[in-house]
């Protein structure tokens, strides 16, 4: 399971920001719905890559369904993940790399999309409260995802 590779001059803040980013990957990694969710606020802005185009707050349900669609794990690798911090408010970018193997096909499923993430601390409590990822497409009129780019 990959991990948020952790800087060694980083703040407390961005420390505690970034172990969100770590648990969102571990939450995946085990296919924990309800560990997955914990992470957000109730009524998290998600604007996810499964449609429709913009979610208010995480599906239990809808979310344990796309896990249970993987054989094994689902591995989240997140990188160059950037944190500015101001207070009780938290803004962070960087890519997330997916590898998991779909039950439809077993073929394994591998590619980088881009993160962006708002925090906020309540209660001494990071969480996400807007999340936005996206994976670009060719502009050749092709349509075709991006899914061969490595940051």
């Amino acid at each position: 399971m990959a991990t948020v590779a952790m800087q060694t001059d980083v703040s407390k803040d961005e420390a505690e920001v970034l172990a969100v980013i770590d648990q969102l990957c571990r939450a995946n990694h085990e296919k924990d719905a309800a560990g997955f969710a914990a992470m957000f606020v109730a009524d998290v802005a998600d604007y996810n890559l499964a449609p429709p185009l913009s979610h208010r707050g995480i599906d239990l349900r809808e979310k344990q369904t796309w896990f249970d669609s993987w054989n094994g794990p689902v591995e989240i690798e997140a990188r160059d993940f950037e944190v500015t911090v101001s207070g009780d408010v938290a803004f962070c970018h960087g890519f997330m790399h997916m590898n998991a193997t779909s039950k439809t096909g077993a073929r394994l499923v591998s590619f980088w999309m881009r993160s962006t993430l708002h925090l906020k601390r309540e209660a001494g409590e990071w969480r996400i409260t807007h999340s936005h990822t996206s994976v670009p497409f060719y502009m050749d009129g092709s349509l075709r995802p991006a899914f061969d780019l490595i940051p």
